[in-house]
């Protein structure tokens, strides 16, 4: 390349690279993935991209490419999370000029959100009885998920099946956008919800564990890891390509129903999968780089090789964006996977007004209440300026703008 477009940091381990120019980047972050490049087994260097922030466990926004060994809290609790979008034959002059009642059918379709735990009450954002769609959907996960749940009893009692198809909390969203040529897209961002969230709790205790168990000091007890060549490894890897495969198929299912819940309001019977993109941005992969084959943490960062598709979303009141990967090898072909919080939710509750979160979501059919003003625009970094650090390793095929947006 002619131009390098990251800075690079080193404190007794590997290099950071991190594609941050013109972007907040907070010490805190960058204390957390020196730590993680000081790990023995880090492939040539770790890669933060231009949404990076403070996580728990580990730094979101982060690379981590590792030899003979994974990190559960690399990976997270939200196993599997990532996006879905698609082009619809709609345009926008066909949409109503009121969307309240596309936004309603949408939040009848998909249980989001979750209810005050109250014995006795039923969960808002689970199925009591699970529809043929998401049975269907349920019977390629069933028989592998028995064969995890005799492994692991703790998988018994989980939010599961009951998951299936449904949206969740926090930043996770079902979106009606329009593009530069004024084309509707149908977008939304979700995982593997409550099963996942407790098999990379159990994968993580269980590093902690081990750890202990070998008498091996680490700069962060997050950091526990589980050695290839061990049980708990083989049964990590296993319990997580499932957890991806069930996120993979909640966004399917859910896609399928906001498409159906579209149509039956407007009375149109439009094409909806005219281009498509279903993407992880929390996962593990085993990938190729530099001569060597490598595990791939991604903690919020979506994969970019050369021509392959991804989605970078803003915050619900700013621009998303359908991406083409450049393939640069120098971030290990990755890029971010959204805007990147400037502040916790926390922060976000105490300084932001409700008057402002209106005035910053005006032009979107949205949640205008105190409970979604830890997701309001001002709380992320801004993503033309993410977009601008990582021009080296994508390229924008459409720019989104939502006119509607669905919020647990």
């Amino acid at each position: 390349m002619n131009e390098q477009t990251y800075e690079v940091m080193q404190d007794g381990g590997v290099p950071i690279k991190s594609w941050t120019v013109g972007v907040p980047f907070e010490d805190k972050a960058k204390d957390q993935l020196k730590n993680i490049s000081r790990m023995p087994f880090i492939h040539r260097w770790v890669a933060a991209m231009p949404d990076v922030h403070l996580g728990k466990g580990a730094t979101i926004g982060s690379v981590v490419p590792t030899l003979g060994a994974v990190i559960p809290a690399a990976v997270g609790v939200d196993i599997g999370c990532g996006m879905m979008a698609v082009r619809t034959s709609l345009t926008a002059s066909q949409l109503p000029d009121n969307l309240a009642g596309i936004r309603s059918a949408i939040e009848k379709a998909v249980p989001h959100g979750r209810s005050a735990r109250a014995r006795g009450n039923r969960d808002k954002g689970a199925w009591t009885n699970a529809p043929d769609d998401v049975m269907t959907a349920w019977a390629q996960l069933a028989g592998q998920f028995d064969v995890l749940q005799e492994k692991h009893r703790v998988l018994k009692n989980t939010n599961n099946l009951n998951h299936l198809g449904t949206l969740g909390t926090g930043n996770h969203f079902i979106e009606m956008c329009l593009d530069e040529h004024d084309a509707v897209w149908l977008m939304l961002h979700s995982g593997s919800r409550g099963v996942g969230n407790r098999i990379g709790t159990h994968f993580i205790e269980m590093a902690k564990k081990d750890m202990e168990r070998w008498h091996i000091h680490l700069p962060d007890s997050d950091l526990a890891y589980l050695p290839e060549g061990t049980e708990h490894f083989d049964q990590y890897v296993e319990a997580v390509e499932w957890a991806q495969e069930f996120a993979r198929l909640n966004r399917e299912v859910m896609m399928a129903r906001v498409i159906k819940a579209v149509r039956d309001t407007m009375k149109i019977n439009f094409e909806a999968r005219m281009e498509a993109v279903n993407c992880h941005h929390n996962y593990v992969s085993r990938e190729n780089h530099y001569g060597k084959n490598v595990l791939v943490t991604r903690k919020g960062a979506v994969r970019a090789r050369e021509g392959e598709m991804g989605i970078i979303p803003g915050s619900m009141g700013a621009k998303s964006f359908i991406v083409r990967g450049l393939g640069n090898e120098e971030s290990f072909c990755s890029c971010s996977h959204g805007a990147g919080r400037v502040m916790s939710r926390t922060q976000a509750k105490k300084l932001v007004s409700l008057e402002e979160h209106c005035l910053a979501t005006a032009d979107v059919e949205c949640r205008k209440d105190q409970g979604v003003i830890d997701e309001t625009p001002s709380a992320y970094k801004p993503i033309e300026k993410v977009m601008a650090a990582q021009k080296d390793l994508v390229e924008v095929v459409y720019t989104l703008k939502q006119v509607v947006c669905v919020k647990g």
